[in-house]
């Protein structure tokens, strides 16, 4: 598990350093620089596969930018020659205790190229050096080619640092797009068990439930999902032809499939087109939590997604429990918007955290995280939640100045 990150002269995030927990929720005015982050480490995920280009990027969530835009453009002190000076690289870092990835990337402003260029790269284990690049070192390896992936192959599937590398390759920022999860619009970057904008979900409910069989985890995940769901019976996956569906609606062989508990026998079967978004999204972040081909590491953009206030607050709530109890570790990002979301954040527990993100008077990206201390304590006694907090200005910043 990442414990740190750091992020430096990437867009609006000039230099940030956040420690990381199991559950971590970002909350911020629009453009404060929430997605920024989670991009940061999609594109450090990117280096430590080998290889940094827009491809590379798309495959894990994030939105492809040419140099001019991914390189902080604050003001800096001018050259001696009185000429204007911009960062000449992208820096960013990943750790825990054990292990440690970090990568500078370099791509010239004027005629970039396709690929971004490793310009200093170092993977450590403990105080052990496994890899140390800079641009003095000869012979000079590919410059569009990471040395840490190539190492990978050499060490054992239980060394620390491998495991580290891994889970920051595997990681992806998801982005549920509802007429993807509906059906009805295709997936444009498909993975297993779900596509980051919700694909294939239809198959990975299925698969989810006949894993329920196997393990007490995921029946759980599985009755508390449709808990949610207050108007559901059961739900689970058909085929398309199988149920009352339109045939204009009809976007892929396999469908989500919902018994009413309300309507009559026979009448009482949904599509997930016809059902709610929230619904959806329900099932979409029970799979995320449950199945056993989802990420070990992964961000969800804008997490509050369709939801109802009080679904959105009650589905936190399992979510965190989802993730916490897993017997497979797993770490989540999130960004909402939504105040309700942090009332069902359970922040007495160490490991789930929430951070403000704002701008600064110069523009600088802020990074802060929220502890419960003396005076939030105070503020919940006197019946002051969480989401009354936020909105009211009192948990230092994630507010917009509007």
């Amino acid at each position: 598990m990442i414990t740190k990150l750091t992020i430096e002269s990437f867009k609006s995030l000039e230099k940030v350093t956040v420690e990381l927990g199991h559950i971590n929720v970002f909350i911020g005015a629009n453009g404060s620089g929430k997605s920024n982050l989670l991009e940061g480490l999609g594109i450090l995920s990117a280096a430590a596969n080998g290889k940094v280009t827009d491809q590379d990027l798309l495959q894990r969530g994030v939105r492809p930018g040419v140099p001019a835009l991914y390189k902080s453009a604050f003001p800096m002190p001018p050259a001696a020659d009185g000429s204007q000076r911009m960062p000449s690289h992208i820096f960013f870092a990943a750790g825990n205790t054990q292990a440690e990835y970090q990568v500078s990337l370099n791509n010239p402003l004027r005629d970039p190229r396709p690929a971004w260029r490793y310009k200093h790269e170092l993977w450590e284990r403990g105080s052990r050096r496994l890899v140390g690049r800079s641009p003095n070192l000869r012979p000079l390896p590919n410059p569009e080619q990471g040395l840490a992936a190539l190492l990978a192959v050499k060490l054992s599937p239980d060394d620390p640092a491998l495991r580290l590398l891994k889970e920051l390759q595997g990681y992806v920022i998801f982005s549920p797009s509802t007429g993807v999860l509906r059906g009805i619009a295709p997936e444009t970057q498909p993975r297993n068990p779900v596509g980051l904008s919700g694909g294939q979900l239809p198959l990975a409910i299925q698969q989810t439930l006949h894993a329920r069989s196997k393990s007490p985890h995921v029946n759980k995940v599985c009755q508390e999902a449709l808990s949610l769901i207050d108007w559901a019976k059961s739900y689970g996956w058909a085929p398309a032809g199988s149920i009352p569906l339109s045939p204009a609606a009809a976007g892929s062989p396999n469908v989500i499939r919902f018994t009413d508990r309300y309507m009559i026998k026979d009448r009482n079967i949904l599509s997930g087109y016809d059902a709610s978004e929230g619904a959806l999204y329900v099932l979409f972040l029970a799979v995320l939590a449950a199945h056993e081909q989802s990420p070990t590491l992964c961000a969800v953009d804008n997490a509050d997604h369709g939801l109802n206030p009080r679904l959105a607050c009650s589905l936190m709530k399992k979510l965190c429990g989802w993730y916490l109890e897993s017997p497979q570790p797993k770490q989540l990002l999130l960004t909402t918007h939504n105040p309700l979301v942090l009332d069902g954040l359970p922040l007495q527990d160490e490991r789930v955290r929430l951070f403000t993100v704002s701008r600064t008077e110069t523009g600088r990206t802020s990074v802060r995280r929220v502890t419960i201390d003396e005076s939030l304590v105070k503020k919940a006694q006197d019946g002051w939640t969480l989401s009354r907090l936020w909105v009211m200005g009192h948990l230092g910043g994630g507010v917009p100045n509007v």
